[in-house]
């Protein structure tokens, strides 16, 4: 059985956006199925790992075809307009900046990458005429991924599945984009297309789930994970007090009550000032940085993007690990990817979200940490006392419990079982 897996993120890019597929595609062939790769020759990854390629089965076949984005081209009018996650927009541009966020979102629909859908769908009619599959995997962000499906389904009637990363017109950002009414209809238009259209869908949480159920009844969950990584059993915890975020911190993820409450525990308790140590793995965004300043916090460790290996060692040394969960109206759906690998080194997980939301459920179900409330300063302070007071006596261990359901083999597992019967169908 042959599926054929179209995605703009690829080895050598780095970040959550390569991840989910590059470790399905690892483990496929243990369950019969071959996969093939569509991707961009010529990209523009804001983050490359090089470390990753040890996951790429070996002979495996990858097509590749020409974009053109208009990154490029904006890039030369305002620097550092490219190689920037979606996730960063500006929260205070200039005037040029705005004229530009409003060129962005109004005339690149679905997204900047848009201009890949039409030579895609003349490369992959044609590669499909001579190899054909059983299946075409699409997989957004960016969601004209998904269009090149559509379309390719349309003039082909291969079989065809939509993998959702992250939603669409419900994407954290997503109300930030300056769009006007009739954008705004076209993406929702697009969207309904892409969901009613598709054979299944997989989204990789339950809200995704719940509101693309509204639009079609093919959706199904499947998390990310984690795999199995190089041998971590020796790598001893830190000597101080640290909690660790690692990933993405932007303006929508940054975790003020956390600020506060280190500020002032730093002023009640000398000995807590002394052991603590914030460390922030990854890109921050200067709000996150000017608000660690404004609350004198100098006991915080910035540390760039680092091979998803060396994170690894990152994570399991650390006393605590932080996951920030954007402070937006569709906070309940974000499940960081980083949750995962998270609970596969057994730290206690300090989460800062919504408690009635995904993520929260997953902490529930796995006893692997707490979730606090965006505002509930009181517990967040409460339970940061208590891992430091355990800290102090050496005790402080987490007991989680169930975490192999997230396995990348066995969500591989599950994927192949759908793959086949979309198949069949």
């Amino acid at each position: 059985m042959k599926v054929l897996i179209i995605t703009y993120y690829w080895v050598p890019s780095g970040g959550s956006g390569v991840q989910r597929w590059l470790k399905f595609v690892k483990y496929l062939r243990d369950f019969g199925i071959e996969p093939i790769i569509y991707t961009v020759e010529n990209p523009s990854y804001p983050i490359l790992d090089d470390s990753l390629r040890k996951d790429i089965p070996k002979n495996l076949e990858v097509i590749k075809g020409k974009i053109w984005e208009p990154n490029a081209l904006l890039s030369k009018i305002k620097k550092n307009q490219t190689k920037t996650s979606a996730g960063f927009l500006n929260s205070n541009p200039t005037r040029l900046g705005k004229i530009l966020q409003y060129i962005r979102a109004n005339y690149f629909i679905p997204d900047a990458r848009k201009f890949w859908i039409k030579p895609s769908v003349q490369k992959l009619k044609k590669y499909l005429k001579d190899n054909p599959v059983d299946l075409m995997i699409t997989t957004g962000p960016p969601h004209s991924v998904h269009v090149i499906g559509y379309e390719l389904k349309k003039i082909t009637n291969t079989k065809w599945m939509a993998d959702f990363r992250d939603p669409w017109t419900n994407i954290d950002y997503f109300h930030q984009l300056p769009l006007t009414k009739k954008a705004l209809k076209k993406h929702q238009a697009l969207e309904e297309k892409v969901l009613k259209n598709a054979d299944e869908v997989l989204v990789i949480g339950e809200t995704m789930q719940k509101d693309f159920q509204k639009i079609t009844p093919k959706v199904t969950v499947i998390t990310n994970g984690y795999d199995t990584p190089k041998s971590i059993s020796n790598i001893k915890l830190d000597k101080k007090f640290t909690i660790t975020h690692i990933g993405l911190m932007n303006a929508d993820r940054n975790p003020k009550i956390l600020w506060e409450v280190l500020a002032e525990l730093s002023q009640e308790n000398e000995a807590f000032s002394k052991d603590f140590e914030v460390k922030l793995i990854g890109k921050v965004a200067n709000e996150v940085i000017q608000d660690i300043k404004r609350h004198a916090i100098t006991n915080v460790c910035l540390i760039d993007y680092v091979p998803h290996d060396e994170v690894m060692q990152y994570q399991t040394a650390s006393q605590v690990l932080l996951l920030s969960v954007n402070k937006v109206p569709s906070a309940k759906g974000i499940i960081t990817g980083k949750i995962f690998e998270y609970l596969q080194v057994k730290r206690p997980i300090l989460a800062i979200g919504p408690k009635d939301g995904d993520l929260a459920a997953i902490l529930d179900k796995t006893t692997a940490g707490v979730i606090v409330d965006f505002e509930d300063k009181v517990s967040l302070k409460a339970q940061i006392i208590t891992w430091y007071q355990k800290y102090q006596q050496g005790k402080l261990n987490v007991l989680s419990s169930g975490i192999t359901q997230f396995h990348r083999k066995e969500l591989t597992r599950k994927l192949s079982q759908i793959i086949k019967e979309v198949s069949k169908n």
